[in-house]
């Protein structure tokens, strides 16, 4: 077993209230794709208020919301956003949300049993804007392996778009 666990942290601004009839479907489906999390190979935990999801937190702002969650490895991560039924949600976020002009998603290393807070996670996500992907603030397509392994450096062998949800 790891002594570390992946983080990641996604932010997506709204197009509309999260309470819109535009964002109507979005907000039907994140009890079943928050529970396909929940139910994947490598999930550890995810931020969620008492009302199971995390729309009502607004760190970055009422129009934007947030997702943070660990995971075992990079990998399970990696299945659960592009390999299941979440995909499906991530081909809509046109519908839902604005484009944004940064880096809305950010993947960074702790220690097994850490919990990060959001304002953690926004530290990383700024380290990610102003150095780019570092070994403390990084990418799917630029990996850095946990820090026991950091001697052979970046991975970079996963694929695709930052996960917007």
């Amino acid at each position: 077993m790891s002594q570390y666990h992946i983080a990641q942290l996604n932010i997506a601004k709204l197009l509309a209230p999260i309470d819109s009839p535009q964002l109507s479907d979005f907000v039907a489906n994140l009890n079943r794709i928050n529970a396909l999390a929940e139910e994947s190979p490598g999930f550890v935990w995810r931020l969620q208020t008492e009302e199971g999801d995390a729309t009502g937190i607004d760190y970055f702002g009422t129009d934007q919301i947030v997702n943070l969650s660990l995971w075992a490895s990079v990998e399970d991560l990696h299945h659960y956003v592009y390999r299941t039924a979440h995909v499906e949600i991530m081909r809509r976020k046109k519908e839902w949300f604005s484009r944004m002009g940064e880096a809305y998603m950010v993947l960074w290393w702790v220690p097994a049993g850490h919990i990060p807070s959001v304002e953690e996670a926004a530290q990383k996500l700024n380290t990610l804007r102003k150095q780019g992907p570092t070994a403390e603030a990084f990418l799917f397509k630029k990996a850095f392996p946990a820090p026991s392994e950091l001697a052979s450096g970046p991975t970079g062998i996963l694929d695709g778009d930052s996960p917007a949800t």
